[in-house]
């Protein structure tokens, strides 16, 4: 699911039923490119399941990205109860993911 600056404090900063992982990208990026099917992926397996995968796009959400000091991308924040649990820039292992989202 895409979000933006209107609907990222409802479905990441007030969900507590469990992790939500962020994809910050943009349409552009090649790595964004490359990391957005293992995400699209990881969201179908894990579906049904408390932790949530979102996409959003920098380009047109920049009031979001530069509060959380989105640099580079892809980055990824794993968010948990609204907090941000861990950062992670540049392309990432699928099963590392997975794991951090079952806990």
């Amino acid at each position: 699911m895409e979000l933006n600056d209107n609907n990222f404090e409802q479905e990441v900063l007030n969900y507590q039923d469990g992790p939500v992982l962020v994809d910050f990208y943009a349409p552009w990026c090649g790595p964004c490119q490359t990391m957005g099917p293992i995400l699209e992926d990881l969201a179908k397996e894990l579906a049904g399941g408390k932790a949530k995968i979102f996409k959003l796009n920098v380009d047109e959400n920049n009031v979001i990205a530069g509060k959380y000091g989105v640099m580079s991308i892809p980055t990824l924040i794993l968010f948990e109860k609204g907090q941000i649990k861990e950062t992670m820039v540049g392309l990432q292992n699928r099963e590392i993911l997975k794991q951090k989202l079952q806990g």
